[in-house]
């Protein structure tokens, strides 16, 4: 069973849950507020390069059109 990230449609608390596969949120209940409904989103990430550099990211990222570096093996894309 996969770990997904949430995002509460009443508060917007950011949350994680175990739950099976496909799983979409609108029958979950949010941590913070109870409120029932939430929504599915991409989850973070950090990395290493092969420099040692963190490399952090999201699922939703804007690729290299949003990077400002001028070494495209700095950023792992």
């Amino acid at each position: 069973m996969p770990i997904y990230e949430f995002r509460c449609d009443k508060c917007g608390k950011r949350f994680e849950k175990l739950c099976s596969m496909g799983e979409n949120g609108k029958e979950l209940k949010c941590p913070k507020c109870s409120a029932v409904g939430a929504e599915r989103v991409m989850s973070g990430f950090t990395k290493k390069n092969a420099g040692g550099t963190e490399v952090i990211g999201s699922g939703g990222g804007g690729g290299c059109a949003s990077c400002s570096s001028t070494n495209c093996g700095s950023c792992g894309h």
